[in-house]
């Protein structure tokens, strides 16, 4: 039995791509990993009592990606100057699910990602205070496993 199974979810990466700046993969979570298929209806001509259920294209989840904020990020100077600005630059994103000794177990491709929403955690005026939380949420055409 493989000493990776069943694999854990701490320990992970995340990469952009097709993005200039230094490496930015620390997120204290990343979630949004899901595609569904909803099935259409259709009724047979003529015959009521007969439905077909035929898939309907996949509807992707956003990827939501959070972590304590970190000043001077050229991931989150993207994020708020896409939203700010309304130009976007969709970018290619590779999360990765690492085994203990750091070697990719699983990983995921998200193609022409581009942000959708910029979260900041609330502030609080009491000591010794939390950490504050950025969320990052993109949007995504299509994943596939790499």
């Amino acid at each position: 039995m493989d000493s990776a199974y069943p694999p854990v979810g701490f320990y992970y990466k995340v990469n952009f791509i097709n993005y200039t700046g230094k490496q930015e993969g620390s997120f204290q979570d990343v979630s949004g990993i899901s595609v569904t298929i909803t099935p259409e209806e259709v009724r047979e001509g003529g015959e009521n009592q007969f439905v077909y259920k035929l898939p309907s294209p996949p509807k992707y989840s956003n990827l939501v990606l959070r972590r304590g904020m970190l000043i001077g990020s050229t991931v989150t100077d993207w994020v708020t100057t896409s939203l700010s600005s309304f130009t976007f630059t969709p970018t290619t994103i590779i999360v990765m699910l690492l085994d203990l000794s750091g070697e990719v177990l699983y990983s995921w491709k998200f193609y022409d990602a581009y942000p959708v929403k910029l979260e900041v955690s609330g502030l609080k005026a009491n000591w010794p205070g939390e950490i504050v939380v950025e969320t990052l949420e993109l949007a995504y055409k299509y994943f596939e496993k790499v």
